[in-house]
C-alpha cells in the first residue's frame, strides 16, 4: 500500500495555482478542496494538476459552510450536493469528501440523508465519503457507529480530532469500535486534537506528543482496515486550519505557529510514520501494538 498526501485548501488566500505549486514543492500528491465552481478555472486548475502529475479530492459541504445552516431541511441538503456534485465532477476528483447532514437530526434523518447522498454520487459516477465533523450528523463515534450499521455500504473520512473535542476524552476504551468502524474508511485528514480542542498548538512540540501517538494508532487501525480491503492507495490531508482552530496570542491575536509550516511537518511526519508502520508490517510492531 502506498501512502498518497494532499494540501488542505482550507483558509487558502492565494490562487489555485498557488496551491498546486506549493503543494508539488513540498511533495504533496495533490490538494483537497472545494471544486471551482467557473468551468474555464476549474478546466485550468485540472489542466495545472495534470501537468504537475497531482490528483485532486472535492470537498462538499451541505447546506451551508462547515456548519449547517439550522433551517435547511434534509431536501435541501441532498439539492446542495447534487449541484455541487455537478462541478465537481469536472475535476475529476481521486473521490468527494463531503460534510454533510445535521448534529440537530434524528438517526433515522440521517441515514435517510446518506442513502439519498450516495445515490446522487453514484448517478454522478463519484465515489463519496463522510467525514466524522463536528455541527454534522456523524459528529460522534456511537451516532456513527448506529448509521453505519444500517448503512453498511457507507465510506468515512476519519477526522477523530473532532471526537476528542465533542467527547471530552482521548475516546478511551472506545478501540474496538473504532477497529470496526475503520473498516468504512476511505480517508483521514491529519489533524491532533485534545480533550478540549480539535487543535493542539502545534503537533511538533514535546508536551504534544502523547496526543499526536494517539492519533497515529488510530490513523494504524485505518490503515491495516484499508490493507486487508486490498487497498493500493491510501490517502491523507494534514488540516490544521484558520477560523478559531489556531491558537491566537492574547490582545496581539498573534499566531502562535505558521499553518503552512505545521501542515508541512505534518505531512513529512506522516511519511516517516508511514515507511515505520509498513515496516513493522513485515516485521511485527507498530504504534497501535
Amino acid at each position: 500500500m502506498k501512502l498518497q498526501i494532499f494540501k488542505t485548501l482550507w483558509g487558502m488566500q492565494g490562487t489555485y495555482t498557488q496551491a498546486i505549486r506549493e503543494a508539488h514543492m513540498a511533495r504533496f500528491d495533490g490538494i483537497e478542496g472545494p471544486a471551482p465552481k467557473d468551468p474555464e478555472l476549474a478546466s485550468e486548475v485540472r489542466a495545472r494538476l495534470e501537468d504537475t502529475g497531482m490528483s485532486f479530492i472535492g470537498e462538499i459541504t451541505t447546506a451551508g459552510s462547515y456548519v449547517p445552516d439550522p433551517g435547511a431541511s434534509l431536501d435541501q441538503h441532498l439539492e446542495t450536493l447534487r449541484y455541487k456534485l455537478e462541478y465537481t465532477r469536472k475535476m475529476s476528483p481521486l473521490f468527494v469528501t463531503c460534510l454533510g447532514g445535521s448534529d440537530a437530526w434524528s438517526e433515522g434523518q440521517s441515514v435517510d440523508f446518506f442513502s439519498g447522498a450516495m445515490d446522487l454520487a453514484k448517478q454522478s459516477g463519484l465515489t463519496i465519503s463522510f467525514e466524522t465533523h463536528r455541527g454534522r450528523s456523524l459528529f460522534n463515534p456511537w451516532v456513527t457507529s448506529r448509521i453505519v450499521e444500517q448503512l453498511p455500504e457507507i465510506l468515512l473520512t476519519f477526522d477523530f480530532s473532532h471526537w476528542c473535542v465533542v467527547c471530552e476524552r482521548m475516546l478511551d476504551g472506545e478501540d474496538d469500535r473504532l477497529r470496526t468502524l475503520a473498516r468504512h474508511a476511505q480517508h483521514v485528514h491529519a489533524r491532533v486534537g485534545y480533550e478540549q480542542g480539535p487543535q493542539v498548538p502545534d503537533p511538533a512540540a514535546p508536551e504534544y506528543l502523547p496526543y499526536l501517538r494517539k492519533h497515529q494508532a488510530w490513523w494504524e487501525m485505518i490503515w491495516n482496515a484499508q490493507s486487508a480491503r486490498g487497498y493500493a492507495r491510501t490517502t491523507m490531508t494534514p488540516e490544521f486550519g484558520p477560523d478559531g482552530y489556531l491558537h491566537l496570542m492574547p490582545y496581539t491575536l498573534q499566531p502562535v505557529a505558521d499553518l503552512w509550516t505545521v501542515n508541512q511537518w505534518m505531512a513529512n511526519e506522516e511519511r516517516k510514520h508511514f515507511q515505520h508502520y509498513m515496516h513493522g508490517k513485515i516485521h511485527g510492531a507498530s504504534i497501535g501494538a
